[in-house]
């Protein structure tokens, strides 16, 4: 008995000479432009004056935010110590988000050393997201919506709304979506009808969200159209019949001479140069003959163009 006696005394003397440190939260979070505790505190000591020091840990490179009793670093005059060695930063920002590392010295103490990591997270609320709505789209034709910001932390979630009402992932799972042809991605905000509906229009507008809050776009009005063939018919049947019409008037009025610009008389007549031997001359009719067929032939190709043109 006097044995087991003398054991638990020895382990309580080795335990009273060891620095030992706890904390209540290893992994704490706290919205940006907040303040935030990183607990530190000693659980035993027997040094009346231990040396107390804080490490930030970002991308694996540690730098001194306290140090010889000082806040030092990033947190210069934005943080303090709570005795005995708790860590208060008192306006995070998204630069806070690392390792911070509390380290104890305690000469006096058989355990001399001890130190304890707490991970930060700082989270940012989204900034208002950068949203793109077609403003008009033909009944059976695809579009797409699309929804982005790039500052909230942790990854912003997106939602798309229509007339003030959330639009679901999945649009068999409501009534009023039941029927409409679409994928939303809750990961890219982006919304892709494969084949427009009139009951699709009306005004759209896109959430950002995470733990930290949300923000909005405004609405933006996406109309949904029919498209009237037989206007477009109608359209090209008309403009063709008018080309038409000018390529005969400007065919006729080339074939009566109206654009001559100087008739060849006895006066101006030069004789045609002689070609091995060979004699040849074209009369009158024969050049404006072919000049009208030449025309003719590059108005019926630009006519052709016009109508390609029209179908595409």
């Amino acid at each position: 008995m006097w044995f087991l006696t003398q054991i638990c005394c020895y382990f309580c003397y080795i335990s009273t000479l060891a620095v030992i440190l706890k904390t209540s939260n290893a992994k704490p979070w706290v919205n940006e432009f907040e303040s935030i505790e990183l607990s530190c505190m000693i659980e035993s000591i027997s040094t009346t004056n231990p040396r107390i020091e804080w490490k930030k840990i970002k991308k694996g490179e540690p730098s001194y935010v306290f140090f010889e009793k000082e806040i030092a670093g990033d947190l210069e005059k934005r943080a303090k110590i709570r005795e005995p060695a708790t860590l208060v930063i008192l306006n995070a920002t998204r630069a806070d988000t690392a390792d911070y590392r509390c380290e104890v010295t305690a000469p006096n103490d058989q355990k001399s050393f001890d130190e304890i990591l707490i991970s930060l997270t700082v989270r940012v609320k989204p900034v208002v997201p950068r949203c793109s709505v077609p403003k008009s789209v033909p009944v059976g034709k695809p579009a797409e919506l699309h929804c982005l910001e790039e500052e909230g932390y942790p990854k912003s979630q997106y939602q798309w709304f229509r007339n003030k009402e959330e639009i679901p992932e999945d649009p068999k799972s409501s009534p009023k979506f039941f029927n409409s042809t679409y994928t939303l991605s809750g990961e890219t905000g982006t919304l892709k009808f494969s084949a427009v509906r009139k009951e699709d229009a009306g005004e759209y507008y896109c959430r950002a969200k995470n733990e930290a809050g949300f923000s909005e776009c405004g609405a933006q009005m996406m109309e949904v159209y029919d498209i009237n063939i037989a206007g477009i018919i109608l359209g090209v049947v008309i403009v063709v019949t008018v080309l038409l019409c000018i390529t005969v008037g400007i065919f006729c009025a080339y074939k009566r001479g109206y654009f001559t610009s100087q008739k060849q008389t006895g006066n101006n007549y030069k004789a045609p140069a002689k070609g091995d031997g060979v004699d040849y001359v074209r009369t009158e009719d024969e050049v404006w003959e072919n000049k009208e067929m030449l025309f003719f032939i590059k108005a019926s190709k630009s006519l052709r163009n016009l109508l390609e043109s029209l179908a595409v």
